[in-house]
């Protein structure tokens, strides 16, 4: 069974870079040589992998990091963490008085 992998990285500037990959070292290695100059880490190197979350379906990998690409950064910073009993709070919207 193959595995598929989400991950992020701390880029250099304390950005944070989500991706979707098949072979997670190989992606790393290819983000921290600067494989691809249109990578969005290529001027933000060097980078740290600081999570990521194995998957066997394909699908629910990418809306995973479809996903997360989307949150704030508190709430990647909050996955990071494991602190997962905090993410519901974080997703609920915030209104104006």
């Amino acid at each position: 069974m193959k595995t598929y992998y989400v991950y992020i990285l701390e880029c250099s500037d304390k950005s944070y870079y989500t991706g979707f990959t098949s072979k997670l070292h190989t992606r790393i290695i290819e983000h921290q040589t600067g494989k691809y100059p249109d990578c969005y880490t290529y001027k933000k190197r060097p980078i740290n992998l600081v999570f990521h979350a194995e998957f066997t379906d394909p699908n629910h990998a990418i809306d995973s990091e479809k996903q997360i690409k989307k949150w704030s950064r508190v709430k990647k910073e909050t996955l990071i963490n494991n602190a997962f009993e905090k993410l519901p709070n974080l997703s609920k919207k915030k209104f104006k008085d």
